[in-house]
């Protein structure tokens, strides 16, 4: 849930209370000199009043004194220093040109005047973003705007804290502003800082950011969920409170001073949980739950040998991220229990520490950088290790798509971790290969790989990595990076820095060489997906190229995507037809469909059922819906949001039932292919394995031995969605061993 912004202290004549906002701030540090943050408050009331009498601006408009003193709030929540704030109350005065930033340095120092320039080269981001864009379609400028927010967030941290504060300021401020604008700044956010914020282990922040993004970018399925929360909010707190009282009795008992209290769930979270795994509000299991505080380490284990004691453990449903932290430093033990009533209970255990560091991040360890004071925690240098990493491969590739996969690259939290052969180990995203692993250890690892085992096992390159490998990889003193590597069909890469630093490699060759292979690479796919002769100028311009040559070489160097000009051929070479990027020529086949007045019903548990749609609402298919058990007339369908339903569910809630539209059918079309091979036992069972992986269905096939030659040729008639589906499947089965050839087969 999104946090309440706290009501600042106010006089009579409307005006701040300096003195009460003050004792509040130093509440949450007493650290803070008073002076010094009350000279500050003064300085940028003070411009903002003159500013205003200049310009005969009175009331209007936000004000940057009070947005000042939110910021400041915020960071002392966050017990950043005395500088922070400080930088933080003048900062939107010297942004509104309210006050010179030379003035700030002679009368509050270098340093404050350092952190608010930092922070205005961070906020040029914002000014330079296209509001109907996402960030990942940005200018030359964007990317030269992000290395300066890079380049300043290494130098000192506390400048990307001071933004962050404020885009949160930013976000809470457009509640009441127009549509266009909420969508642009909660695009923003959620886009950059957001995923920033994740990746400095500042959660914090990063919840309140992602659930009022989220409330802005989506807002029906946010009202939604958040409905459904408050629905069973009262019988929920009741329920938490028992489970509370209960657990710490027990931990009582084996003399464990714990902390426990119910944990809000953030709407975000629920609905990215419940688009990942495909699971209705109903199936997620950490709606109830709490978090345990103990002072030790070794009583989190205890605690949590206490908690399968007394509740029955779900399997597969326990992660432990203290033997295993995420990489933004985030440390805890999750589990889920059928507890009390027999409802699904998630159980967070942690230290005191381990919370601070959760709710904090990287501000939990800032104060060490630069002192002869040893932190216990390294998890400050690994996130500045980061950020400067990211900064090096920016420099090398100027992409700024690239760059927001970076940052959003962490914030899912499956991972894997593997081991080096001398038992180092290394954790990469799920789905990692082999040769992600050789670039995350080295990137010449990387560019001279020719082959991995796995537990002493030769693997192919493609090779999805498992949690507890040993991963080799076999190097080649005169190795180079293959092209077929950047190919997403083929799966041989899935992180964003392997594809940066190949990419990078390619950019290094003579254009000559990438020219060359970029019109050999296009030309293969062309003539194997059968599509008619392009004209390449045509393309190039399509394309954004101004020649053909200028075409091929951002394709060889890896700029350009091969997917992408193959779409953009085919809309060249079939100008009349209607066009998506995956549609082809031919005529589709619908999936037959049983007859329905709106849309087929499914209802769950039960199968097919009476049903009708409801007048009061008239619910169409996509709309959230629940079915009412009537007398006579079975299943009467209702929007979830109905006034009716929702008062049939508080008279008689056991007649509610969980019902969803059924599924949209898919558009498919049928296809010849063509597959040349050296004959061989098993090779028609190895192409219909790989038909059966891609989820293909087929409709006729012909195979015949030559045995002159020893080859075979098959030809098949498929069902196939669109274009990028049939270059993955040709993909696929020229992978297999002996085939010659794969390709599309058009009839003369």
């Amino acid at each position: 849930m999104v946090q309440v912004r706290a009501v600042q202290p106010i006089n009579t004549d409307g005006s701040i209370n300096l003195e009460s906002w003050l004792d509040h701030v130093l509440g949450m540090d007493p650290a803070l000199n008073r002076e010094a943050l009350r000279e500050a408050c003064l300085y940028a009331r003070d411009a903002e009043q003159q500013a205003n009498a200049a310009q005969n601006l009175w009331g209007e408009g936000t004000s940057s004194y009070r947005t000042g003193l939110e910021i400041a709030e915020i960071l002392a929540d966050l017990k950043l220093d005395q500088d922070s704030l400080v930088a933080a109350v003048l900062y939107r005065g010297v942004r509104e040109g309210k006050v010179k930033l030379a003035d700030i340095h002679q009368r509050f120092g270098p340093v404050v005047a350092k952190l608010i320039e930092g922070v205005l080269r961070m906020a040029a981001i914002s000014a330079s973003l296209n509001p109907r864009d996402s960030l990942v379609l940005g200018s030359q400028a964007q990317v030269e705007n992000l290395r300066k927010m890079l380049v300043a967030m290494v130098d000192d941290v506390r400048v990307a804290l001071i933004k962050l504060a404020e885009r949160t300021c930013a976000i809470r401020a457009v509640k009441n502003a127009d549509d266009e604008k909420r969508h642009r700044v909660a695009r923003e956010v959620f886009d950059i800082y957001a995923p920033l914020a994740h990746r400095l282990g500042i959660g914090h922040i990063k919840w309140e950011l992602e659930d009022l993004s989220f409330r802005y970018l989506e807002p029906e399925q946010y009202k939604q969920i958040a409905q459904l929360l408050h629905e069973r909010r009262v019988d929920r707190e009741l329920y938490i409170a028992n489970v509370v009282q209960q657990l710490k009795d027990e931990l009582c008992a084996t003399g464990i001073q714990a902390e426990i209290d119910g944990r809000a769930k953030h709407i975000y979270s629920i609905w990215r949980k419940m688009q990942r795994k495909g699971l209705q509000f109903s199936q997620i299991y950490d709606v109830r739950a709490v978090r345990v505080l103990v002072p030790e380490m070794r009583d989190c284990y205890t605690a949590l040998g206490i908690v399968h004691t007394l509740w029955r453990h779900i399997p597969k449903e326990f992660d432990d991220y203290i033997a295993n932290p995420k990489e933004n430093g985030y440390r805890s033990l999750h589990t889920a229990v059928i507890g009390p009533e027999g409802k699904v209970l998630e159980v967070q255990i942690r230290t005191h520490a381990m919370h601070e560091e959760a709710e904090l991040g990287v501000c939990a360890h800032w104060r060490y950088k630069g002192t002869d004071v040893k932190s216990t925690s390294s998890h400050y240098e690994e996130k500045i290790s980061w950020l400067r990493q990211v900064l090096e491969w920016h420099e090398e590739l100027g992409d700024i798509g690239g760059l927001a996969d970076q940052l959003r690259v962490d914030i899912e939290p499956d991972r894997v971790y593997v081991f080096t052969p001398d038992g180092h180990a290394i954790d990469l995203p799920k789905g990692a290969t082999p040769l992600d692993f050789a670039y995350r250890v080295h990137t010449e690892i990387g560019h001279n790989c020719r082959g991995a085992k796995i537990n002493g096992r030769i693997v192919p390159l493609n090779y999805s990595l498992q949690t507890g490998e040993q991963v080799e990889i076999i190097t080649s003193k005169q190795g180079s990076p293959s092209r077929d590597w950047l190919n997403p069909n083929l799966g041989y890469i899935t992180t964003s820095r392997a594809r940066a630093k190949i990419v990078h490699w390619f950019k290094l060759q003579a254009r000559d060489q990438n020219v060359a292979a970029g019109k050999a690479l296009l030309e293969r796919e062309l003539a194997r997906l059968d599509l008619p002769p392009v004209d390449y100028d045509r393309l190039a311009e399509k394309a954004n190229h101004k020649l053909a040559e200028d075409m091929f070489a951002a394709l060889g160097a890896g700029d350009l995507r091969l997917a992408h000009l193959v779409n953009l051929a085919q809309q060249l070479v079939e100008p009349e037809r209607d066009h998506g990027l995956d549609q082809l020529e031919l005529i589709p086949r619908k999936a037959p469909t049983r007859q329905g007045k709106r849309g087929d019903i499914q209802i769950q548990g039960v199968g097919n059922l009476l049903t009708s749609m409801a007048g009061c609402c008239q619910p169409l298919p996509g709309d959230p819906i629940v079915g009412y058990i009537t007398q006579g007339r079975g299943v009467s369908i209702h929007r979830q949001d109905c006034a009716s339903v929702l008062q049939l569910a508080g008279r008689e809630p056991e007649r509610i039932i969980q019902v969803s539209w059924g599924p949209i059918p898919e558009k498919t079309y049928p296809v010849d292919i063509v597959i040349k091979a050296y004959d061989r036992s098993g090779l028609l069972r190895d192409v219909s394995q790989v038909l059966v992986n891609e989820r293909i269905n087929v409709l006729s096939v012909n195979t015949r031995s030559n045995k002159e030659d020893s080859t075979a040729k098959m030809s098949l008639t498929i069902e196939i969605p669109g274009l990028d589906a049939l270059g993955r499947l040709l993909s696929r089965i020229s992978q297999l061993p002996n085939i010659i050839e794969a390709r599309r087969h058009r009839a003369s």
